[in-house]
């Protein structure tokens, strides 16, 4: 089934954030091979040129590195995924507080919204 993309933001950075996503969340292991270019581009129904431009943004920022008999795999530097996954998670939680704040909840009832929902599922 191919990935759920926004038309309105550029494509290849919404692969690149669904790339990392993969990584962090451990879906892509540290050290294991990616699928190629043209497998990930057909799965995601883009062009295999813009999935290219995705993987270049990945390799630049450290994430993944080229082999050039072996293809690509996920960086084996935990230390950086974790990083990532962290930056990640703090604009996730950034973007909950600035909507919140917009729909006029100081930032304590923001949190005790959370503490009640994460009660609720457990």
């Amino acid at each position: 089934m191919a990935w759920d993309l926004d038309a309105d933001r550029p494509i290849y950075a919404q692969l690149v954030e669904r790339i990392q996503m993969q990584i962090v969340s451990g879906y892509y292991s540290p050290g294991g091979k990616l699928p190629s270019v043209r497998e990930l581009a057909a799965v995601a129904a883009v062009n295999p040129n813009t999935m290219q431009k995705a993987f270049a943004e990945l390799e630049r920022s450290g994430l993944i590195i080229t082999q050039r008999t072996n293809g690509r795999t996920v960086t084996e530097d935990e230390e950086l995924i974790q990083n990532i996954k962290s930056g990640l998670a703090k604009e996730h939680a950034d973007t909950y507080f600035s909507k919140m704040k917009e729909l006029g909840y100081p930032k304590r009832e923001a949190v005790e919204l959370l503490q009640n929902n994460c009660e609720g599922e457990e």
